[in-house]
């Protein structure tokens, strides 16, 4: 694979073209974590500071108490949006539901292994580990075997 950069003058005309013969999912991870790094969110540390957050450096969003929170290495932020909210406009940066509380960031996801009663763990690359209930199962093994669709 022949891979170039070249310089430009501007920054309005920064882009990313991925040239290739089949759209696989190693291109599509490619594509979106391009699209992610530009991409950032608001969030309230818990020390009470409001922050800027990389979309890449959150682990998951999890849901609790109809608060919203994103989970990154060393913080947890309060998120000012609905979990539902998140899903849909972090979907195509390879974020995606696995329980009715917590949407992951598969791109910082370490493996999967089976849980009891048709579930199985996310663990995550900090070391987390995070259920993955029966209704997401199927969903998210088609988003990593690359089966899904994403609307761009």
């Amino acid at each position: 694979m022949k891979v170039s950069i070249r310089k430009i003058e501007q920054k309005e005309q920064e882009q990313v073209v991925i040239a290739c013969v089949e759209i696989t999912p190693e291109v599509r991870d490619i594509r979106a974590y391009a699209l992610s790094r530009g991409t950032g969110l608001s969030g309230t540390s818990s020390s009470g500071h409001m922050e800027q957050i990389n979309l890449q450096s959150v682990f998951y969003f999890e849901a609790v108490d109809e608060k919203v929170f994103a989970y990154t290495e060393n913080d947890c932020y309060r998120i000012k949006s609905r979990l539902y909210e998140i899903e849909k406009a972090y979907g195509p940066y390879h974020f995606a539901r696995c329980s009715k509380s917590v949407v992951l960031n598969l791109m910082r996801l370490g493996s999967i292994s089976p849980a009891l009663n048709g579930r199985f763990y996310a663990h995550m690359k900090n070391g987390e580990r995070l259920i993955i209930s029966r209704q997401y199962a199927p969903i998210l093994k088609e988003i990593i075997s690359g089966e899904h669709e994403y609307e761009d």
